[in-house]
């Protein structure tokens, strides 16, 4: 896992990079994260494929309790990925209401992650 530090108008951004899924559940988010924050970043970009597929099945929860972990430390997390042939009305729901927001975004590029 690389982190690429990225600072914008005095916002320190951290675009993590990997080949592997680096978050399976809720508690490797909370390590992330909290590892993240504690070095100072206020903004954390991640790879779609650096998640698990389950957090994108909004049955299982697993999307909400990490998105909560998100809202504890007060960081602002971007998600790239392809996300425009989702078929689940729900996942396209939640990613639009997301993005009406600040705090959990969902991009399909690091240029649109870094604006």
């Amino acid at each position: 896992m690389i982190i690429q530090s990225h600072k914008i108008n005095n916002i320190e951004i951290a675009e993590v990079i990997s080949d592997k899924i680096l978050i399976q559940n809720p508690d490797d988010a909370l390590d992330l994260i909290g590892n993240l924050y504690y070095q100072g970043f206020d903004k954390i970009i991640i790879y779609e494929k650096n998640l698990t597929s389950d957090f994108f099945d909004l049955k299982n929860k697993i999307a909400g309790e990490i998105l909560q972990k998100v809202s504890n430390y007060r960081i602002k997390l971007t998600i790239i990925g392809e996300f425009s042939n989702l078929k689940s009305k729900s996942l396209n729901d939640f990613i639009y209401e997301s993005n009406k927001g600040t705090q959990v975004n969902f991009k399909e590029s690091l240029n649109e992650a870094l604006k």
